[in-house]
């Protein structure tokens, strides 16, 4: 036997084991010792001997099985019964007591049958045993050789139970049939059912058939004894029952009959299942026919899944895009009539204006006053309704329905004097009670819904058309008469910001003082490295690795900017979106789980609609957004989506990272249009933009300058720029953007002609408004000695720095990173936004939904895994033999295919975790959905696999074991995906799994090791394999051994 089978038996010490044996030899004893001293005993009277002795000694066995074996025995009775209930034929005990006659002498004691099961399951030796008392260098009788037994000595009483090898020097024989003696062990052993131990043979060779042992040399009158091993199948496989044949007892063999098969081992004929036909001697029959139609109803079951799944997806954005086509028809006609109406009205006010002049002398004028009353009254009455339904009937209805509604909703009085308050307490004249819109109940259908969206939408506009140059407190006034939805307001004020890298001492912020304030759009601009990026995440609290001065103050307070996550949104320069998703989609979600969960349907479709029309993404709202991989919608639109996902969700405060870049002009004049909208109803917006065009400049009403090194430059209106740096001698030229030429002076491409150097345009900023000037700038040397490389440094800006101790810096910096990282992300801060958001399980609905259709979406690259699988089960089952358990493989693609889960968007991960958005919710939805796989995949697998191979265990159990692997490695690949970059997680994705497989069959002498072994996967998943092929047969222990030994 090999050196890994001897090291990998010693693992498994069931002292129980040993057990097995030691009743029936004693059983056997009592058995011969009775009635077998003449040879002349009958299977009659065997048997009966037999059957009393061994209803005493069930019960004690039943125990000891149950105690040490119950891990892979199910039923030990069961169990003992198929392996060593000889009740039903004796022949081969009587057979042995007429040849040998005093048959107990020759029996093993209970020390040899632990000798040799210790020898089996410890050492590992089976073919030559280690030496013992009657077998070794000085002593080594005939009966020591392999098939030969001898007896104890005849004047000694003979004792079973005995805890000592007995001597045994007398009568050597050869061993009987159904029994084996093994080498160096002089005594017998019977056989267990399903192993066939007739006497051997020698053939020409010398070889005793059908054992694998020689004739010994130099022994000429020796001759070959009976079988002379029982272990493992792979080790002793000669002792069991041959492939297709059965064996009713040890010493019988019979041929498999036509329609049934036989296994090795097997003490019965099992009948070949049906729509199969199996010829004589048949070792298994052949089931590939219902792995095909396992196949075949697999995959129909998955495409009629994906087809119904698809076409129900289908059918309910078909209806919904016929629900805003109907709406916005309607919409159009109420327009147009309404336009219509006021154009006729018009005519005939002048048409009644003029008539009076001509009749004036001629009616009174209090009659013509009551004419123009009544006619008005009549214009109010007479136009089209605002929804328009099938009947007139029923628009009546609707409108009666919702005007009381409509009333109980208003806005109350406390709200109306808050804002009246704060835009100064003017009120709008204009602005009428009776004009407050009335939005449909949340049970009206998808049209009215959108009927009430797109109405607004134009009312808006109109709104908007007469009030292009409206302000801020004008809006004010305006959502008092809820006009405009009110947000809560957020002044962001810092002062004497200043930002420094950790571990490097360099200054990447310096000194800045100043405010953006509700209902502006403050553009941060500046060279490259003038930190305008950093600026924008310190105030959005994003910045890490770096320690922060001075203040920042959120309407007046200290608070923290992750208080208000939930109304702060963040755009960053990156366009992070779902491209597996249609526009509409992406924006719905993002509204769904950020919104207020008390917001009514209607609200959401007017948000969701608003941001769709002034962002212009109508025509692309149903279209993918794309990949790298999949061509989807433009860049610009793109860009756009990625501003929308903040602005559905309402925000107070909103940041983006150069939103226009990439975008042609009208592109951007069309976002900037959109966020215009936004500042109107009082967001305060803050964006960092590269060289805007003229036109866009002065969209904007603050303005932000930044010059290399962190510094402030200019902070105020835009309108007053200009003038403020013609008061410092720079003067715009003509036919140049000014924002262009701010930036190529602070850049050093273009020197003031007053001979100012640009270096000193921050100073002049700080002195002339009173800012506190940093200790490093309080000369002009100074000053002119600064870095413009991005940063200045700090204290050891002129050492020169050792090897070990930048790397040091570095090693602390990364560590800083780190703990930063971890700080922000999964700190828990109070909640002062005042916004209540979707539940944690809402949000798992609405990932469920999300993540179902990304999935369908996904079905090739699904159906590829699935391919895969069936390759790789038909490539292994057909050269895997029944004993062989190989699921590795998977296993292994299996765990690969988790890394996709949230491998894949990461990015995307982390910006909605950051606003607010559950992280239990989204990784709970993707596991769930992830469970399809997780049931499916064992299938496909299985299917090929399972009928190439056909092993003992019943499909079921296979795929149980199956399924708890694959939801093992799947968990694995989770933490993979989770913890490290995609590179890194395929790698410990394919050596781990090696690895454990390694250690978990493997013998180790180090208890550490053990400790290792047995929490490794593998261990418990081959095990569980094995039992399920060794069930309700001793060969439980046997098969264990095979596995340990692999």
């Amino acid at each position: 036997m090999s050196g890994n089978t001897s090291s990998s038996r010693r693992r498994l010490r069931r002292p129980g084991i040993a057990v097995l044996l030691l009743p029936l030899l004693v059983v056997v004893s009592l058995v011969a010792r009775v009635r077998c001293q003449d040879g002349n005993a009958s299977p009659a009277e065997a048997m009966l001997l037999y059957s009393t002795a061994f209803s005493s000694l069930t019960n004690s066995m039943t125990e000891e099985m149950q105690t040490q074996a119950s891990f892979c025995i199910a039923n030990p009775t069961t169990d003992w019964n198929m392996a060593f209930n000889y009740t039903t034929n004796l022949e081969f005990l009587a057979n042995c007591m007429r040849s040998q006659g005093d048959v107990p002498r020759r029996l093993c004691t209970s020390a040899e049958v632990k000798f040799y099961l210790d020898n089996v399951f410890i050492q590992g030796n089976t073919g030559g045993l280690m030496p013992s008392k009657n077998c070794n260098l000085t002593t080594w009788l005939s009966g020591c050789e392999p098939g030969w037994a001898c007896g104890s000595d005849p004047s000694l009483p003979v004792d079973l139970n005995s805890t000592a090898i007995p001597t045994r020097t007398t009568d050597c024989q050869a061993c009987c049939e159904g029994f084996f003696c093994p080498q160096g062990l002089t005594c017998m052993m019977p056989c267990p059912l399903g192993a066939y131990c007739p006497l051997a043979i020698p053939d020409k060779k010398g070889l005793c058939e059908p054992y694998e042992y020689r004739l010994p040399i130099g022994h000429p009158n020796h001759t070959c004894g009976g079988a002379n091993i029982w272990a493992d199948v792979s080790t002793s496989a000669e002792i069991f029952c041959a492939a297709g044949n059965y064996c009713p007892t040890t010493i019988d063999s019979d041929a498999c009959d036509s329609g049934h098969y036989c296994r090795r081992g097997s003490t019965s004929q099992t009948r070949c299942s049906k729509l199969i036909s199996c010829k004589s001697n048949t070792e298994q029959q052949n089931i590939h026919a219902y792995g095909i139609l396992l196949i075949v109803a697999l995959v129909a079951l998955l495409l009629l899944i994906y087809n119904c799944s698809d076409q129900m997806l289908s059918i309910r954005n078909r209806r919904r895009a016929k629900s805003r086509e109907r709406a916005a028809r309607r919409v159009r006609q109420s327009e147009n009539a309404r336009a219509r109406w006021k154009a006729a009205k018009k005519h005939a006010t002048a048409l009644q204006t003029s008539l009076s002049r001509t009749f004036s002398r001629k009616r009174n004028p209090d009659q013509l006053r009551m004419l123009d009353e009544t006619h008005l009254e009549i214009d109010s009455d007479s136009l089209p309704p605002l929804y328009p339904n099938e009947s007139s009937g029923s628009q009546v209805s609707y409108l009666e329905l919702e005007s009381d509604r409509w009333q109980r909703e208003s806005t109350n009085g406390a709200a109306i004097h808050e804002l009246k308050a704060m835009s100064g307490g003017q009120e709008d004249p204009s602005i009428s009670k009776n004009a407050k819109r009335k939005i449909p109940r949340a049970r009206e259908t998808d049209t009215q819904i959108f009927q009430f969206a797109y109405a607004q939408i134009e009312k808006e506009k109109s709104r908007e058309s007469k009030n292009e140059n409206i302000t801020f407190s004008r809006v004010i006034s305006m959502a008092a008469g809820s006009e405009i939805r009110k947000r809560p307001f957020i002044e962001v004020a810092f002062k004497d910001l200043t930002l420094t890298l950790k571990g490097k001492k360099r200054c990447l912020l310096k000194g800045l003082t100043g405010k953006i304030v509700p209902g502006h759009i403050a553009a941060v601009m500046g060279p490259s490295g003038a930190g305008k990026t950093t600026f924008l995440s310190v105030l959005a609290g994003k910045a890490t690795g770096c320690t922060k001065g001075g203040l920042i103050l959120l309407n007046g307070k200290p608070d923290s900017i992750h208080s208000y996550k939930k109304i702060v949104g963040f755009v960053p320069q990156d366009d992070i979106v779902h491209g597996d998703l249609t526009v509409e989609e992406n924006l719905w979600f993002s509204a769904r789980c950020r919104l207020s969960a008390d917001l009514r349907k209607a609200d959401r479709v007017l948000i969701v609609e608003r941001v769709i029309e002034n962002l212009g993404l109508q025509e692309v709202r149903d279209s993918l957004v794309g990949t790298v991989e999949k061509r989807g919608i433009s860049g610009g639109q793109r860009k756009r989506v990625n501003v929308g996902l903040e602005m559905v969700m309402e925000p107070s405060l909103l940041f983006l990272d150069e939103p226009t870049s990439g975008l042609d002009s009208s592109s951007s004049r069309l976002l900037l249009q959109a966020l215009r909208h936004e500042a109107q109803a009082g967001v305060n917006i803050c964006m960092v933009v590269h060289q805007p065009s003229y036109a866009l400049f002065q969209m904007f009403d603050d303005l932000i300058l930044l010059a290399k090194g962190g510094l402030m430059v200019y902070h105020g209106p835009v309108g007053q720029v200009e003038k403020y740096f013609s008061d410092l001698g720079i003067h715009v030229p003509e036919r140049i953007n000014p924002p262009d030429h701010y930036i190529d002076i602070l850049e050093g491409l273009v020197e003031p002609r007053t001979g100012l150097n640009y270096k000193e345009l921050p100073l002049i900023w700080m002195l002339e408004n009173g800012y506190t000037v940093p200790e490093d700038m309080q000369s002009h040397a100074a000053a002119l000695a600064m870095s413009t490389s991005g940063g200045s440094e700090l204290d050891n800006a002129g050492e020169e720095q050792t090897f070990a101790g930048e790397l040091w810096q570095d090693m602390q910096f990364n560590v800083e990173l780190r703990r930063d990282h971890l700080y922000h992300n999964f700190l828990k801060w109070n909640d002062l936004s005042g916004r209540r958001t979707p539940s944690s399980l809402l949000q798992y609905k609405f990932f469920l939904g999300r993540i179902s259709k990304q999935r369908f979406r996904e079905a090739r690259l699904y159906a590829t895994d699935y391919l895969i699988l069936l390759l790789s089960g038909a490539c292994l089952g057909s050269i895997t033999t029944i004993s062989d358990s190989n699921f590795g493989a998977s296993a292994l693609l299996c765990q690969i295919a988790a890394l996709r889960t949230f491998s894949l968007d990461k990015l995307q991960y982390w910006r909605e975790s950051a606003s607010g958005i559950s992280r239990p919710a989204h990784f709970l939805a993707k596991d769930t959905v992830d469970h399809f796989n997780t049931l499916i995949k064992p299938v496909v697998y299985l299917s090929m696999f399972y009928f190439f191979t056909n092993p003992r265990s019943t499909f079921l159990d296979n795929y149980i074991v199956l399924v708890c692997l694959v939801y093992c490695v799947t968990g694995m690949g989770y933490a993979f995906a989770i913890f490290f970059n995609p590179g890194p997680a395929q790698l410990f994705s394919v050596l781990l799994p090696v690895c454990m497989t390694l250690l978990s069959t493997q013998a180790f002498n180090n208890p550490s090791l053990k400790a290792i072994a047995y929490l490794c996967y593998p261990k418990w998943a081959l095990e569980a394999f094995v039992i399920s092929n060794a069930k309700s047969r001793v060969v439980a222990f046997i098969g264990l051994l095979t596995h340990h030994k692999k």
